[in-house]
């Protein structure tokens, strides 16, 4: 039995916090510590069993008795908490990370991931043997270093998944064809670790790899029927593959909310073991509708404990405040562990820095804040908690730029974070003065200034091009209907509009100087908004310079040739942003100033928060 003190459990998420050498560090003590404290269990991010099947270069190993030590170390942090510990052992297979030196590739066959990766080489009962005794030895260290609890990976597109997948698996011995021989392997690993440690496992599945002849719901419960007859304690049941399908896998805000829930519930009608619910569950409705519609035995959280490390206890009312939402957008905890420098949060600078304390100003101070929009009201948040008295103008309605971002297609959770800001700014008495802030304002009694009055559009020079829209153009006064509209840029914003425009009939035209278009995007939402545009008929124009705009012609010219756009009906301009920052001269000499956000240096939502906070947090 899990005997868990609640039904909350943190799911297995990469951090990329280890130094390259698999080993626990301060920071993972930290970020777990300020996360287990209301949860049943915490899964620690999956371990690497071999060096060579590493999924990131910073990811925690457990491939070796001197991790054991480090290991320890953190499952007693959790514990401290009540919380109990999980260790997610999985094989990644042909999905190990063909960018790090030393990784090998295996699988149920030769074929590659369709969306990259190594040629895998196809393996030998051999092979399976020393895979199944790498599960086994991992497991022993787990409980070695008191982990309660082992989660094997069944699914998402990982090895055991290779093998289940009538996709992927195209042997023709023993080990593939028929169902039963398909997860031969799987259970010989299950076997293994069952024979290795007394703790209790779990095993996590893909109730389908949402790809044509891949894993499907029936299969699944055929499975996890055996499961439990095999002694399995509970099933995790979420769905994609990291190789085909990864919206699913990332449960990211394009993707339909539930699905996964309707799936788990299908397998809670079939299996008299315990199931773990998963995906997108984010909000305190979601919570709600789990138990009462599905009566959810476990409920497994991953991005929104990234967001706000108290949302279960804020759930449980254990905790004040309004919940930081998780937008699902994989934009920092996707884009900063592939770059290298660790999980991120577009909505929670304070992420990955969990030992950092903002402790009370010395001195307090009365501060002003110009500019409303998300670097603004994260700079006013910050100085509140240092403990200053804080001052914030915006003539217009707080949020900035930012409001534009739920008006596109597949991002409405978007709309969750100014009301957020918004409220905590009511929460901690922050002051809104509704106007525009002057120099003789500012220079009356405070004791410094944070300038976040963030960027405008960038407006090429153009002859001709006097009326125009930009990202404004999505405003619903604005919104087209079946009109012939012309993109000039071709980055987020431009991306954004033409999604959202070519779901009211317009015909769009985008246009770019280069040829990546979307390139300053999140990889996952790029990859399916230029499929959505492509599908729904969109004309890519790249190496573009726009010329001269006339009437409803557009003069252009490409590659050396003179080219013409006709009977254009809307421009719209999405040609970067320009730092937006006319007081900063004004003011320098007379007080301290602070620029903050893209009226510093222009850059994503991410960055105008995090910026925000890092050069406030320590005023």
């Amino acid at each position: 039995m899990l005997k868990l003190k609640n039904s909350f459990i943190f799911a297995p998420i990469k951090l990329g916090y280890a130094k390259g050498d698999g080993f626990v560090n301060q920071r993972h003590i930290a970020f777990y510590n300020v996360r287990s404290n209301y949860l049943g269990a915490v899964t620690l991010e999956p371990l690497y069993m071999d060096k060579g099947l590493r999924e990131v270069p910073t990811q925690l190993g457990i491939d070796n008795d001197d991790k054991t030590e480090g290991l320890q170390k953190l499952t007693s942090a959790i514990h401290d908490s009540g919380a109990k510990v999980i260790a997610h052992l999985n094989h990644p297979g042909r999905m190990a990370n063909p960018k790090i030196p030393g990784n090998y590739y295996i699988s149920s066959t030769y074929k590659a991931c369709e969306n990259g990766g190594k040629v895998p080489v196809k393996m030998a009962r051999s092979d399976i043997a020393r895979a199944v005794n790498l599960f086994a030895m991992a497991a022993k260290r787990s409980e070695e270093a008191q982990f309660d609890i082992i989660e094997l990976q069944f699914g998402h597109g990982y090895l055991l998944a290779q093998f289940i997948s009538p996709q992927v698996n195209d042997r023709t011995d023993e080990y593939g064809g028929s169902f039963e021989n398909r997860i031969r392997f799987p259970l010989e690993v299950l076997d293994a670790v069952r024979d290795s440690t007394n703790l209790p496992i779990i095993v996590r599945i893909s109730g389908d790899e949402m790809i044509p002849d891949g894993i499907k719901l029936p299969e699944m419960i055929k499975l996890s029927r055996i499961l439990q007859a095999e002694g399995v304690e509970a099933i995790h049941v979420s769905a994609g593959t990291v190789c085909s399908t990864p919206p699913w896998f990332f449960q990211h805000m394009f993707i339909q909310k539930g699905k996964t829930w309707e799936m788990a519930g299908e397998i809670k009608k079939n299996i008299d073991i315990p199931v773990i619910f998963v995906g997108r569950i984010n909000r305190v409705e979601d919570i709600n509708e789990l138990k009462k519609e599905y009566s959810a035995d476990y409920i497994a959280i991953g991005r929104a404990l990234l967001a706000d490390p108290n949302f279960v206890g804020k759930y449980l009312g254990e905790e004040s405040g309004p919940i930081r939402p998780c937008l699902a957008c994989a934009a920092g905890c996707l884009g900063g562990v592939k770059s290298g420098q660790g999980l991120q949060c577009l909505v929670n600078p304070k992420l990955g820095t969990e030992s950092e304390i903002i402790e009370p100003a010395e001195q307090t101070k009365k501060f002003a804040v110009v500019g409303g929009g998300l670097a603004g009201m994260q700079a006013a948040i910050t100085l509140k908690d240092r403990g200053h008295t804080v001052y914030l103008y915006e003539k217009d309605e707080l949020g900035g730029q930012f409001k534009y971002a739920p008006l596109t297609p597949n991002k409405k959770s978007m709309s969750r974070l100014i009301p957020f800001f918004v409220k905590e700014l009511e929460n901690k008495k922050v002051n809104i003065i509704h106007k525009e802030a002057t120099k003789e304002d500012l220079l009356s009694d405070y004791d410094g200034v944070i300038l976040a009055t963030g960027s405008i559009p960038s407006v090429p020079t153009i002859e001709g091009l006097d009326d125009y829209y930009w990202a404004d153009i999505l405003l619903k006064e604005n919104l087209p209907e079946k009109e012939n509209v012309f993109i000039i840029g071709g980055g987020l914003i431009g991306v954004d509009i033409a999604t959202a425009l070519i779901m009211r009939g317009n015909k769009v035209t985008i246009a770019k100087r280069t040829t990546d278009f979307g390139e300053d995007m999140e990889m996952i939402a790029k990859r399916l908004s230029l499929n959505i545009m492509k599908k729904k008929g969109v004309t890519f124009s790249d190496y573009t310079n726009i010329r001269k705009v006339e009437g409803n012609k557009i003069y252009a010219e490409r590659q050396g040739e003179n080219i013409i756009f006709e009977d254009i009906d809307i421009v719209v301009v999405s040609a970067g942003m320009t730092s937006y920052n006319p007081m900063e001269k004004e003011l320098e000499g007379k007080l301290p100033v602070y620029v903050v956000g893209d009226s510093r240096k222009v850059g994503t939502a991410q960055d105008a928060i995090n910026d925000a906070y890092v050069r406030t947090k320590n005023l």
